[in-house]
């Protein structure tokens, strides 16, 4: 029986019992942790041998015979544009490995976008009403680079096939103003979602109103499975993108962060070669060659992409564990009352619950005073403004499995008794 359908007697009988389970609960005085996804302690190890790889060689060259302790350009070593190239999927002419981290390549391009523009076009600050479209729930943090630059964030809902098509290809077609999208095709954050290949192939065609409108596809889990044997995988768009007539309107994004260290990885950008060709000219202002002694560490630890995939098995066997208890305690806690619905990933980082309309920032506060950190409500969405605020998002890598079980505890409690207050409120 779902709480809806239960009497005004009978839901006060549940709220004061999920009352007594949740103040039993927070009595416990417990610190957990469920708001970022970051790899656990456990992770972080299987990366330990890259640090072994220079104590006992004195090789710092790569295969060029170029010293990757000094100064250098803007061109990565060959051997890590392969490998990055074959991450990302692209060639290695259409590739720019660079530093630590794939946010700051995505934050760089659009701040020399706002300021001198994209290949063939005009400063994107010139448009004083600039927008960007924002599949949700999504990544904070793409939110918060689009709206430090002053673009006027519109949600774009997303389904089992990522983010509605119809309704990006009816704005894009239209409104020269928007000048680009975030997406996540590949596992989402937070839903887990990959795109389908028709969603990636209409993304790929689009006529859009503004010459320079540009896709971010910041590929993050492109090998983050959960499920190794249930690999799910997203269409190639850059290749779909060149079929279409619109090679130059993608920018590909990535890197090693959760792959090894999410501090000191290494950050990848790919798009078309004459797109390449016209980034690095802009980029040589503010840089003059990244860490390349990290760069070589990563390549010869992986050696090549084959390599990367099987360090990722040792991932898949840490994290799987910790997902499954998010489902087991879920469906047992939360299903069959019609109080919340919630992702079920084969990749990725997040698990995404939808609650009862209205009820998500009662649920995050009442998690917070019983202890349990959860990414900030709202912030899901751009401007941290859930419309029907019911959106939270889960991150369980970090925790121990103990203290990951613990806080799953409190959180269906607390969504319980959120959700019994708004009813009996009603």
């Amino acid at each position: 029986m779902t709480y809806q359908e239960c009497s005004k007697e009978e839901l006060a009988s549940l709220l004061e019992e999920t009352k007594a389970a949740y103040e039993a609960l927070k009595a416990k005085g417990m610190k957990l942790d469920m708001s970022r996804g970051k790899p656990s302690e456990e992770q972080l190890n299987f990366s330990n041998g890259m640090f072994d790889l220079f104590t006992s060689s004195t090789d710092f060259r790569d295969e060029n015979g170029v010293d990757v302790r000094n100064y250098g350009n803007l061109d990565a070593m060959p051997e890590a544009n392969r490998l990055f190239a074959a991450l990302l999927g692209v060639g290695e002419d259409e590739v720019i490995v660079g530093g630590s981290s794939s946010l700051t390549l995505m934050h760089d391009a659009i701040s020399r976008a706002v300021t001198n523009g994209v290949l063939g076009g005009r400063p994107w600050g010139e448009c004083k009403d600039r927008k960007w479209l924002c599949p949700v729930p999504g990544y904070d943090r793409h939110f918060d680079i689009t709206e430090f630059f002053g673009f006027e964030m519109i949600n774009i809902e997303m389904d089992e096939n990522g983010p509605d098509i119809a309704k990006i290809e009816e704005l894009v077609c239209a409104d020269p103003s928007i000048k680009g999208i975030w997406c996540v095709p590949q596992y989402s954050n937070p839903g887990g979602v990959t795109y389908s290949d028709e969603v990636v192939r209409r993304l790929a065609a689009l006529k859009p109103a503004a010459p320079d409108f540009r896709i971010f596809w910041d590929n993050a889990y492109c090998v983050h499975d959960i499920y190794p044997e249930q690999k799910e995988r997203v269409l190639d768009i850059l290749s779909e993108c060149k079929k279409a007539g619109n090679p130059n309107m993608v920018y590909l994004f990535g890197s090693t962060s959760k792959i090894t260290f999410p501090g000191s990885g290494v950050g990848a950008m790919g798009a078309s070669a004459e797109n390449i060709r016209f980034i690095k000219s802009q980029m040589t202002v503010p840089v003059i060659s990244w860490n390349k002694v990290n760069m070589l560490m990563h390549v010869r630890f992986f050696k090549d992409k084959a390599g990367i995939d099987a360090h990722m098995l040792r991932h898949a066997a840490s994290v799987r564990p910790k997902f499954e208890a998010v489902e087991n305690t879920l469906t047992r806690e939360l299903e069959g009352k019609g109080i919340a619905q919630w992702s079920h990933p084969k990749g990725g980082y997040f698990v995404s619950v939808d609650l009862m309309d209205g009820c998500a920032k009662r649920t995050y506060t009442l998690c917070k005073e019983a202890g349990v950190a959860l990414t900030d409500v709202g912030a899901t969405y751009p401007y941290f403004n859930d419309p029907r605020d019911r959106n939270l998002r889960l991150a369980p890598t970090y925790p121990t499995l103990e203290n990951l079980q613990a806080a799953l505890d409190i959180f269906c409690v607390a969504a319980r008794l959120a959700c019994l207050e708004k009813l009996m409120a009603q």
